[in-house]
């Protein structure tokens, strides 16, 4: 049935297409709804005069006033949707996302209502989430450089000396500095989705073993260890693996004691591999293990002035899920620490390509307790 009538519609609808559009010079439904019927009935009426000779007119007149009326009484509810949507729309242009439609009806003009609200809301919390980065960015950028500032100030007053304790306390806040503007850059392209992912094969011992000697070097009170590290070969990306792991790895020494130790585990499962970090830090509590992946978001030891910007974990999470992974929160052994685990295809999935050359699905990003 659909082999014969499915050219014949898609004719008939490329006709339909091209024929002219009388109506379209009138602004109201309701009008052209008014001018259909007046038309149909007038047809209508032409044909009976024509067969029978006669028509009582009165009568004629007087259904036609009714059906006028009892159509604008009627058609009220049809088109009032669209006098909503177009009003919403116009206060969204102003900035106003608060406004909703009233969707009740099950006809086209329903769901194009309730597809109104569901974009209205979504602009909504979009505008909120950009209104929240912007203050965020400038809280953070403002700390790093209000210090630099009080550090140079002092020093050109003659109030501190050029010494290395002053130096080193500039050259913190620079790099911190430094760090937030990378972090952005590394927003701004999960935002246009122009993340691309290059994978190539990675021994996943040598790399641990590179990450955590770098990361012992960044910080030397903190003890690292590698243990249980199984020798084999995952297809990554090398630099957005290296983004993850130094991201976890400064967040578990930033939230460790002097002295503590930060484990570093891998083992192969399947097809994937599975990677923790484990520290001795104060942990998370399980209410908070989601929230904490959202941007700017810290934990109560990361509130002081640790350097830490909300960013480092939300971007290790992006990277994450681009390699279609998963990252999360577990409970950690003996309760006592943060436990981060990790699960990578050894292997690149198949029919993936389109996010790794163009990152269309990008997933979107969030942050968590101690960035780096």
């Amino acid at each position: 049935m659909y082999r014969v009538l499915g050219p014949l519609i898609v004719f008939s609808n490329n006709v339909l297409d091209r024929l002219p559009r009388p109506l379209d010079p009138f602004r109201s439904i309701k009008l052209k709804l008014a001018i259909l019927l007046g038309i149909s009935g007038a047809t209508g009426l032409l044909v009976f005069w024509g067969r029978l000779g006669f028509v009582n007119w009165p009568v004629a007149i007087s259904a036609a006033l009714v059906g006028l009326i009892t159509l604008q009484v009627l058609a009220h509810g049809m088109t009032r949707p669209l006098r909503q949507m177009t009003a919403a729309a116009r206060a969204m242009a102003r900035g106003d996302y608060s406004r909703r439609v009233r969707a009740t009806s099950r006809d086209e003009v329903g769901t194009l209502a309730r597809a109104f609200n569901l974009m209205a809301a979504d602009l909504a919390a979009s505008d909120q989430q950009r209104r929240e980065l912007i203050a965020n960015v400038s809280h953070e950028l403002r700390t790093p450089i209000t210090a630099l500032h009080g550090v140079l100030e002092n020093m050109v007053d003659g109030v501190s000396a050029p010494d290395p304790a002053t130096l080193r306390t500039a050259l913190a806040q620079t790099e911190r500095l430094g760090r937030l503007v990378t972090e952005l850059l590394d927003l701004s392209k999960v935002d246009a989705g122009a993340a691309a992912l290059h994978r190539v094969p990675v021994q996943v011992a040598e790399f641990l073993a590179a990450v955590v000697d770098e990361a012992g070097l960044n910080a030397p009170a903190t003890r690292f260890r590698l243990d249980g590290v199984v020798a084999h070969t995952i297809h990554a990306d090398p630099a957005r693996l290296h983004q993850v792991f130094a991201n976890l790895l400064e967040n578990a020494a930033r939230h460790s004691p002097p002295g503590g130790l930060v484990t570093v585990s891998a083992r192969p499962s399947g097809h994937n591999t599975v990677f923790e970090v484990l520290d001795q830090g104060v942990g998370i509590a399980p209410a908070l293990r989601e929230r904490v992946f959202e941007r700017f978001t810290r934990g109560k030891s990361a509130q002081s002035q640790d350097g830490g910007t909300g960013l480092g974990l939300a971007i290790a999470r992006w990277a994450v899920e681009l390699h279609h992974g998963t990252i999360a929160i577990v409970d950690p052994p003996g309760g006592t620490g943060c436990r981060i685990r990790i699960t990578l295809p050894q292997m690149p999935i198949p029919h993936q390509s389109p996010a790794e050359v163009g990152g269309n699905d990008v997933p979107h990003l969030s942050g968590r307790h101690a960035p780096a």
